[in-house]
């Protein structure tokens, strides 16, 4: 075991000094190896091979246009028989609250109950997720899944947040990947766990005071706090303009106030699946001063406009562009790359699929300094391992244990800017040394996965040409039983 430790952080250190360089033309293999890097969570076995046959431009067309990819008949079983993510948002908040009321009124066995409910609902959200992220052929919707929810993100530990992950990620996230960022945005501003994690389904008109006028009756239950910014704050700094927006303080009040009112009720959530309702009586009615327009009472629509305004805005579509490229391409992504995904935004009116068209089209996307430019987070580096390593999935557990021990526990960012995934957030020697004890772990068939030991020439061929000569000198140099899990130790692997 030494030894093997020994040998993979010799590689591993390489990672602090590596940058990625390829002076001449991409052959196709390469080519190949790079969009299934970049569109997917890394190559299965067999992937290269075919989408050199196929084409790397067939392939792009194919996933940005994923309809007619059917799941596996395995996949689409597992997920199947998931609970939580088949169920509507009300119905698993109705077993979160139960759950919840039975510890508050000390009924024997609740509190081993409610671990129950919440141990099941956390379970099944996650597993949904990574069966897809490791085994769906629609590779790019699963990444971009990963992109939008860390975007729009949302914490699963606050209160009845946890039970509405599965709903926000399947309601407000999946359908509008490839769609209208005007649509996605409406569905996560509207959906309540978006509501009750940035706290906007308790703000309300200054001085409104419950009673003193008709509740309406699918009005979250509330008390008199005020207004809340939080939800208006991140709106605008992190989901639309960014932080050099160009708005003010003033205009984030301002914002707030014409957001009041947008909230949910817990008893019309689990008795109606109604998820969202505008209460008119605790809105501002005042005029408002928003980003140098003026804004009369119109109620609802004061934020719907709002919504629209900041969908189609030049700093949106700059920000967004900058994140996409950042992303996909590089962590400093060339300027001139995002100011035509900025321009690609606009002439499209937010329309998602076309701005990824202009990017994968892109020179910079598919240049030589691009290719292993990226450094893995730890939930594209255990979702490509598994890729990697054709093992069956029968039990995410190792997986989450994994992902939680490197910083990044799935659904677990407690702010709102969600998780990082450039190199300098997670490139440091106790990420190393935990990365290196779970390839060694799969490398062997230690993890509790119900799989063998991974067979290293079938490894090598998977990754193909992603492999450096250096490392595989490096890898043959040491006995069979190790190979595996050098191979997915490797500076080469963790970079993409």
């Amino acid at each position: 075991m030494y030894r093997l430790r020994n040998s993979i952080f010799t590689i591993g250190v390489l990672l602090f000094a590596i940058v990625p360089a390829h002076a001449a033309p991409l052959s196709m293999e390469q080519q190949a190896v790079h969009v299934l890097n970049r569109l997917a969570n890394g190559p299965k076995p067999g992937d290269i091979d075919r989408v050199v046959k196929m084409g790397v431009q067939r392939y792009i067309d194919t996933q940005l246009n994923p309809q007619s990819l059917l799941y596996p008949p395995a996949l689409t079983e597992r997920l199947a028989a998931l609970d939580s993510p088949n169920r509507s948002a009300g119905e698993v908040a109705g077993k979160f609250i139960e759950a919840r009321k039975d510890v508050r009124e000390q009924e024997e066995g609740a509190t081993q109950r409610r671990r129950e409910v919440l141990g099941a609902i956390t379970r099944d959200t996650a597993d949904a997720r990574l069966l897809r992220a490791i085994d769906s052929p629609r590779q790019l919707e699963e990444v971009m899944v990963d992109f939008w929810f860390n975007h729009f993100n949302v914490h699963s530990s606050k209160g009845i947040d946890r039970a509405l992950i599965a709903s926000y990620e399947r309601d407000a996230i999946r359908p509008y990947v490839f769609g209208s960022f005007r649509d996605m945005l409406g569905a996560t501003a509207k959906h309540p766990a978006m509501l009750y994690y940035l706290d906007n389904q308790a703000s309300t008109a200054p001085g409104f005071v419950p009673g003193k006028k008709r509740m309406q009756a699918d009005a979250a239950p509330v008390q008199p706090k005020g207004l809340n910014e939080n939800y208006a704050r991140e709106l605008m700094e992190l989901h639309t303009l960014g932080v050099d927006g160009g708005y003010t303080q003033k205009d984030v009040t301002e914002l707030a106030r014409m957001l009041t009112g947008w909230t949910y009720n817990p008893r019309a959530l689990v008795l109606r699946n109604q998820t969202f309702v505008f209460a008119d009586e605790r809105h501002d009615h005042g005029v408002k001063q928003w980003l140098g327009r003026t804004v009369p009472d119109q109620g609802q629509a004061e934020g719907e406009m709002a919504l629209d305004v900041l969908a189609q805005h030049p700093a949106t579509a700059r920000h967004l562009g900058f994140k996409l490229a950042q992303y996909f391409v590089q962590d400093q992504p060339p300027p001139a790359l995002v100011d035509r995904l900025a321009r690609s935004y606009l002439d499209s009116k937010g329309d998602i699929r076309t701005v990824l068209r202009t990017l994968f089209a892109s020179a910079e996307f598919m240049a030589p300094e691009a290719i292993g430019a990226k450094f893995k987070t730890p939930y594209q580096y255990v979702v490509s391992a598994m890729r990697a390593s054709g093992a069956p999935v029968s039990n995410t557990g190792p997986l989450l244990n994994t992902m939680s021990q490197l910083g990044m526990p799935l659904y677990g960012c407690q702010t709102p800017d969600g998780y990082k995934n450039t190199k300098a957030a997670w490139l440091n020697p106790d990420a190393l040394t935990r990365r290196i004890t779970f390839a060694t772990a799969l490398g062997s068939g230690k993890l509790p996965l119900a799989s063998p030991a991974i067979d290293a020439g079938q490894l090598q061929a998977t990754l193909g040409g992603s492999i450096s000569g250096r490392t595989l000198t490096m890898v043959a140099a040491n006995p069979e039983p190790l190979r595996a899990a050098m191979l997915l130790g490797s500076p080469d692997f963790m970079q993409r």
